[in-house]
């Protein structure tokens, strides 16, 4: 496969495609997206007259039998003009979706196939419309769970991440023509010099990467979001705790120990940071089978959060073999003392102490959350994937063994050899090198109808 373009054994240019592209449910209006040498032909089959480009015209929508299915709107897109890159009709209809279901099997006895998830934006991707990680921003726009991702999500769909990698892989490019050039004309004089300049431009190039690095992994955090897990012994504050977070009485909160049994999820936004609160039943040894059930799936919640919040009545001692038995499992655990609005000996060990009476240290507590969790809010991002970080590691890696070799002074082969690699590995991101699997799993991931 040639490196300097993306897989064509996905493309299916002969067929055309058709998808409902609004949510399932009720609305106002809904969509049926057609891409593909058919569309036109399609969409004049079904509203019985022909349709001119870029012009919104009403239609009435007739099935292959004659019988009237809706009355909507009728838009067709030109090749290359359209956001597949094909030619492309949207039929708005009424967004029921017994009317939505009907419209699309018209589509497909008049010649379409459904498409797979993402297939639409797989083949604006194909058709040279946007590059990979341009396409993966689609999937991160529409997944947003906060204004914050939502904006670095727009800033790589318009290209900024892209930008930046091309720069990485344009600079390569350039210092591989010259360690090739070596191997075909050699000459000890000019090995010298242009080793000497290849080096300082990779240099340069690592801390380049260093750089983009740093945004990436931010966008990555920023794109995935966070799982928090808030655990601790019975009426410790854990359900009064999420409440205050989440803004509402999400969980029921009553001094009767044991009362959550279940793992309580809620979303929501801190500091433009999406996470997933997961509130857990009071750990702690009981003979209760329902309770037991409750305490097991927390203990799995524990396991695999990004964070754990551990909740302590600052009033009580507490048990000091809590930790030791209940938070080993844990990747970072950021303590937080509760109930500080009543008097008494307050327990020390702390990370934050807050009150959910008086919201006193809550803003404290969402602050050292996101700095726990190595989000910084000030900073300007894109959204980006764990993909990206990976390859964009590897890049560095290649470029670093560059250098070393050049310092060994070994033979112009073996360093061209670790710049292809770290080419490669820059060109993956954007979709310049990349194979039929990569794209299976990522557009996989798309809503069907985008």
């Amino acid at each position: 496969m040639s490196p300097d373009r993306p897989s064509e054994k996905r493309s299916t240019a002969n067929d055309t495609i058709v998808a409902v592209a609004t949510p399932p449910g009720r609305g106002g209006v809904g969509i049926v997206r057609v891409s593909g040498p058919k569309a036109l032909e399609i969409a004049e089959s079904l509203g019985r007259k022909p349709f001119k480009p870029r012009l919104a015209t009403l239609t009435r929508f007739f099935d292959q039998s004659g019988e009237l299915l809706d009355e909507g709107i009728t838009i067709c897109f030109e090749e290359g003009a359209s956001y597949t890159g094909e030619p492309v009709v949207e039929l708005q209809g009424h967004g029921g979706p017994i009317v939505m279901q009907r419209l699309l099997r018209a589509t497909l006895a008049a010649g379409a196939r459904l498409a797979r998830p993402g297939e639409f934006t797989e083949r604006a991707f194909l058709s040279g419309r946007m590059d990979l990680a341009q396409a993966e921003a689609v999937a991160d726009l529409i997944a947003s769970g906060s204004e914050t991702a939502a904006r670095a999500a727009v800033r790589s769909l318009t290209g900024e991440f892209s930008i930046r990698t091309d720069a990485v892989a344009d600079a390569l490019r350039m210092i591989r023509i010259r360690v090739e050039a070596l191997i075909d004309f050699p000459d000890e004089e000019l090995d010298l010099a242009a080793n000497e300049d290849s080096k300082e431009e990779l240099h340069q190039l690592a801390e380049d990467l260093d750089g983009l690095l740093d945004v990436s992994r931010q966008g990555a955090r920023l794109s995935r979001g966070a799982v928090i897990a808030i655990v601790g012994e019975p009426n410790a504050g854990k359900s009064s705790l999420l409440n205050v977070l989440a803004g509402e009485e999400a969980a029921i909160v009553t001094a009767i120990p044991g009362t959550t049994r279940d793992v309580l999820r809620v979303d929501l936004d801190i500091e433009g940071l999406p996470i997933r609160l997961l509130d857990t039943a009071g750990l702690r040894q009981t003979t209760d089978p329902v309770e037991q059930e409750g305490i097991k799936r927390a203990s799995v919640s524990l396991a695999s959060a990004d964070l754990v919040i551990h909740v302590r009545d600052v009033c009580q001692p507490g048990s000091e073999t809590f930790a030791r038995q209940w938070l080993g499992t844990a990747k970072q655990v950021l303590t937080v003392g509760t109930k500080i609005d009543l008097d008494g000996p307050y327990v020390q060990g702390c990370d934050v102490l807050v009150s959910a009476v008086t919201r006193q240290g809550v803003e404290a507590l969402r602050h050292r959350i996101v700095s726990a969790i190595g989000f910084d809010p000030a900073a300007t991002t894109f959204t980006a994937r764990e993909r990206h970080v990976r390859l964009l590691e590897e890049t560095r890696l290649h470029v670093q063994t560059a250098i070393a070799l050049i310092d060994a002074k070994a033979h112009p082969e073996i360093t061209a050899e670790e710049l292809r690699l770290a080419h490669d590995c820059i060109g993956q991101i954007s979709g310049k090198v990349t194979a039929d699997e990569l794209l299976g799993d990522i557009f996989s991931t798309f809503c069907i109808g985008k």
